[in-house]
């Protein structure tokens, strides 16, 4: 066998990537969606939301009150809530909650709420039935309860005033003296920090291993299947130079993926930083760069593992089936991650697989660059990206490894 030839692997890379590159739908994959997922997320969705909350805001609706006795202030808030009501006395019922006669009418829309409603000496009680899968019902209970508080908190200053005390004395004793943001400490780069943090390690974790999903099947189960493998094998090359021939192939086309999608990324907090939204973190250069070591070293692990895993499998439906569900296995230690309470870690959960490159993300975008955990997590994760690159050096030198299932 000839000796090992970086060249030859350049030459399994590039014919790997051009095969792989050839389809639109995969052009579509690696580059139109990770550059349009953030811009759209954060761009689109909220204006998408405000769109439905004018829209909700614009709505007519229209109420029945039941009661015996309506006050004329009451009235008047929800006049001023923008719902249109008629007055029916109060039926005998046991509780105001109590639906009774009137459940039909709430649930075939014929009003959009009732508001039940009645003096108890100097007090009120009162009920709203609603239908909480509509949203026009939906709507209407929310502002009926923004205008009871808006008339409660009126009614609490009269009775205070009328007693002859001093309303804000008396309901506001306990005050802040200054400006409240003034006494926050954190930086507005490291608050956007904190904030990014508990989703980017999330969505690259993710977004890494589902980009190279397809390339890892395809260049492997994929040539399997198509019986185009056994030509490959037939180079001069050794089965070292085209498992990593394949690896860069692979982590080329997921580098692109991420990388575009970091883009789309930056590109949503710049729009969201000028519009006030959030704003930019405050990162070092020396945090980026370990920003990105930390992504490389968990590329090289999943791109080797699932290298690997694929290669054992005779078909692609095979590969498919034990790596798709493998997702999960980055998703819930994803979830898990966002609720760890940085502040006094203890040092072993920076050695968990996984975890360990998720938590150093977080504390790197909060720009907490800790020795310690630096030395962990970088030390952990080479040698998990080791074993996992070894196993797949295992099963490229399978003696099986052109076989079928049949």
């Amino acid at each position: 066998m000839s000796d090992f030839s970086t060249h030859r692997i350049r030459a399994i890379a590039k014919k790997e990537v051009v095969e792989f590159v050839r389809d639109w739908r995969t052009i579509m994959a690696i580059i139109v969606i990770p550059l349009l997922m953030f811009p759209l997320l954060f761009i689109l969705f909220p204006i998408l939301l405000e769109s439905e909350a004018a829209e909700l805001d614009a709505l007519e609706l229209s109420i029945v009150i039941q009661t015996n006795e309506m006050e004329p202030t009451l009235e008047m808030a929800i006049e001023t809530a923008g719902i249109e009501f008629s007055i029916e006395p109060l039926a005998n019922l046991t509780e105001l909650s109590e639906p009774g006669e009137d459940l039909e009418r709430v649930r075939n829309s014929s009003v959009d709420a009732i508001l039940r409603f009645e003096q108890d000496n100097s007090t009120w009680n009162y009920a709203i039935l609603h239908l909480s899968t509509s949203e026009r019902s939906n709507e209407a209970w929310n502002r009926l309860l923004d205008a009871l508080s808006t008339w409660e908190k009126e009614e609490v200053e009269r009775r205070i005033a009328d007693s002859g005390m001093d309303v804000n004395a008396t309901l506001d004793p306990l005050r802040w003296d200054g400006d409240v943001t003034q006494s926050d400490v954190a930086t507005s780069g490291e608050q956007a920090g904190m904030v990014l943090s508990l989703f980017i390690p999330l969505v690259l974790a993710i977004w890494t291993y589902s980009s190279a999903l397809q390339p890892s099947i395809d260049m492997t189960a994929g040539e399997r299947e198509r019986g185009t493998l056994e030509a490959l094998l037939c180079l001069p090359c050794s089965r070292l130079e085209l498992l990593l021939g394949k690896w860069v192939a692979v982590a080329t086309i997921t580098g692109v993926g991420v990388l575009l999608q970091i883009c789309g990324l930056l590109f949503a907090i710049g729009y969201l930083a000028s519009s006030s939204v959030i704003g930019l973190p405050e990162l070092s250069i020396g945090t980026v760069a370990l920003l990105a070591t930390a992504i490389l070293l968990f590329a090289i692990m999943v791109v080797a593992l699932e290298l690997a895993l694929a290669m054992r499998s005779h078909s692609v439906k095979e590969a498919g089936s034990i790596l798709a569900p493998m997702l999960l296995l980055i998703v819930f230690p994803a979830l898990f991650t966002q609720v760890i309470n940085l502040d006094g870690i203890e040092s072993f959960w920076f050695a968990i697989p996984v975890v360990n490159i998720l938590l150093a993300l977080r504390e790197l975008l909060m720009n907490r660059v800790i020795t310690e955990h630096i030395i962990i997590w970088a030390g952990s994760s080479i040698f998990y990206a080791g074993l996992a690159a070894y196993y797949a050096s295992r099963q490229f030198n399978r003696e099986d490894i052109v076989t079928s299932l049949s």
